[in-house]
């Protein structure tokens, strides 16, 4: 890109003297005062001239032809902490800012619009992306130059340039060769909407129970066999491991898929069960609140990234759930019941609907609130069946993290652990679970991190969807009698006049239209609760709300769905997602939801066949990156048994 050559021909300054400001000092508060995130909320008193995202920004930014300046970020992230305390709080770079740029603020969770836009521009950019997200722009939104997190100063960290002066040489940049970055944002707008724009750059190909079979090849070849999971690179063992959700659906289905080889069942079934025990036993599990963190920083799920979030809980709690009724192993079941408890315990609001996410870091520290010193522990050692509890989680050892902390983690199942005791997997968790609570009550009262308290419809249907399946699944009604108060929280809050869906409610106030995304996991969360009840409303307000959705967000030209509705703000691109990733595609989940619908409903809407294109919209991603689109795939393999004479 153009930029890039410009930036790069300016002498970056290094850090003028006198620039510290006592710390502490609390600045008058900006714009985002007004906001309801609580992600937005943290950077309030900032001393940046922060603005949400919205016309007044745009506007500023044409009348006074100041660059952009877009942070993007979330509440739970610990290096957008880390940038806020290094460079948002810093008068000095704040000064900068305020006078040679407009400054927004965005929660990439409640506009994942903005945020899916300008992750792609970055990753354009640098081949990388993350949060928090930096990125520059012209006055008409197209962006020009980015990255992710940038230390305040160079030298601040080793070959990172500094933040300082980064803005510095956009700055001399967007006077002296205004013209050249203009251009370059046409370029990346360009660019950046062909990329896009899927169906222009995917092959073409026909649904076909091969491509089925190819997620499954493809999973096979990432697979780790001894530790489970995707994706680890054998050399690179400090490597980001994720649990995937969407792979697990699809493992489940290929071991319960009546007409596939038993071999290829059973291989599925090998992948599944292996990685949620291993996923189980590591550290990414909570093995005292219960819940799983976002992510391993290692191939071994011993050490999380802790920030716990509300999608990949929901997701998995279902998982959990079905993997029991299919195997019937039940430490299974307690996984999902030790979720669910946390979950009802910290993340259920009074009115019945789930909060986010809980941050990582408290007390200014990634995970201080999990971890344990040997001097925390000693508190807990005349304890009798101290001993076997510190054998069975790892803490009569050395630390297994940084050197000098412990995270509780057992690397095998109970079962395995309980068999050389001459025992069995539910007398030792019976044994171990006194202290399991007192350890939890000792943690209970540390400093605890945040949580993200707003409430998402998205991210409430997939908890609705774990909630509602495990009812059904564990034969616990009390847990479909949660996911009915969540979904009726959402359907009288978080829904306009119009009978449309609004993303986000906080503070008593709901806002911002729905994405695609809220109306396929809502709808799919409201499925989940007729099924384990058979009650004739959920399945009547899944129609009403998929009828919405297809008027809404459907391609009449090219079929699937859109990301954001007709009557959505406009932006630079407009998209649609098939990918699932830690968070499913709304278009795969809404195949499911119209197959369903389509078996249940006798209506004049064809909803199968809207399935029926939404998945063939999906075949070329499939061709092309197997294992991009795994709940797709497993909605192509019931079409197509359903088509085969």
């Amino acid at each position: 890109m153009v930029c890039i050559a410009v930036l790069s021909a300016v002498v970056l300054s290094g850090r003028p003297a006198g620039a510290d400001e006592p710390p502490g000092k609390q600045h008058p508060p900006n714009r985002l005062a007004a906001e309801t995130s609580p992600y937005l909320l943290q950077h309030a008193r900032n001393p940046v001239d922060w603005y949400p995202w919205g016309d007044e920004a745009f506007a500023k930014a044409k009348a006074e032809n100041k660059p952009i300046f877009l942070s993007v970020g979330y509440s739970s992230c610990h290096w957008c902490h880390v940038m806020e305390r290094e460079s948002f709080e810093d008068v000095e770079i704040a000064k900068y800012l305020n006078e040679h740029f407009v400054c927004i603020k965005v929660d990439r969770e409640e506009r994942p619009d903005v945020d899916a836009i300008y992750m792609q521009a970055v990753q354009l950019l640098t081949q990388r992306g993350g949060w928090p997200m930096s990125v520059f722009m012209t006055t008409d939104a197209k962006p020009f130059y980015g990255g992710s997190y940038f230390p305040a100063r160079d030298g601040d960290r080793e070959g990172a340039p500094g933040f300082l002066s980064l803005i510095q040489a956009i700055q001399t940049a967007w006077e002296r060769d205004h013209d050249q970055i203009l251009a370059s944002g046409d370029q990346m707008t360009d660019a950046l909407q062909k990329q896009m724009d899927l169906a222009s750059v995917l092959p073409a190909a026909e649904p076909s129970l091969g491509l089925v079979a190819r997620v499954g090849q493809r999973l096979a070849e990432e697979y780790d066999a001894e530790h489970g999971g995707f994706g680890f690179v054998e050399n690179q063992p400090n490597r980001p491991k994720f649990p995937e959700p969407a792979n697990l659906f699809y493992l489940l289905h290929r071991a319960t898929d009546e007409s596939l080889d038993e071999p290829v069942r059973d291989q599925a079934l090998a992948m599944l069960t292996r990685t949620l025990d291993k996923m189980a036993a590591g550290g990414i599990q909570d093995h005292l609140g219960g819940g799983f963190h976002r992510y391993s920083v290692d191939r071994f799920w011993q050490i999380p990234h802790f920030e716990k979030m509300l999608y990949d809980n929901g997701q998995l709690a279902s998982v959990y759930a079905r993997a029991f009724t299919l195997t019937g192993n039940p430490e299974y079941r307690w996984i999902v019941e030790d979720l669910l408890a946390w979950s009802s315990r910290e993340m259920l609001s009074p009115e019945g609907g789930f909060y986010s996410a809980i941050d990582a870091d408290s007390e200014g520290e990634e995970g201080a609130f999990y971890r344990w010193t040997k001097d925390d522990l000693k508190a807990f050692a005349a304890d009798p069946n101290y001993a076997r509890f510190a054998a069975t989680y790892h803490l009569d050892g050395e630390p297994n993290f940084e050197g000098e902390y412990f995270v509780p983690q057992t690397d095998e199942p109970l079962a395995t652990i309980a068999e050389p005791l001459k025992t069995d997997a539910a007398a030792l968790r019976e044994t171990l679970a006194p202290l399991r609570s007192t350890m939890l009550a000792a943690r209970g009262k540390r400093t605890a991190p945040i949580t993200d308290t707003k409430i998402l419809t998205s991210w409430n249907g997939l908890m609705i969807r774990g909630y509602a399946d495990a009812g059904r699944l564990l034969e616990q009604p009390e847990y479909v009698e949660v996911a009915k108060r969540a979904a009726t929280f959402v359907l009288k809050s978080l829904r306009q006049p119009d009978g449309t869906l609004f993303r986000t409610y906080s503070a008593g106030q709901a806002k911002l239209n729905g994405y695609v995304d809220d109306y396929a996991f809502f709808v799919d969360g409201l499925i989940a609760i007729h099924q384990a009840t058979g009650e004739p409303q959920w399945l009547d307000a899944a129609r009403t709300l998929t009828d919405i959705q297809i008027a809404q967000f459907w391609d009449e030209q090219r079929d699937g769905f859109f990301f954001t509705s007709q009557d959505h703000q406009s932006l630079i691109a407009r998209a649609k997602d098939p990918v699932d990733s830690a968070i499913p595609s709304g278009n795969t989940v809404s195949a499911e939801n119209l197959l369903y619908l389509g078996e249940h409903i006798e209506a004049p809407t064809s909803y199968h066949d809207y399935a029926q294109r939404t998945i063939a919209n999906v075949a070329g991603l499939l061709k092309r990156s197997p294992t991009s689109a795994p709940r797709a795939a497993v909605s192509m393999a019931k079409i197509l048994a359903e088509t085969k004479p």
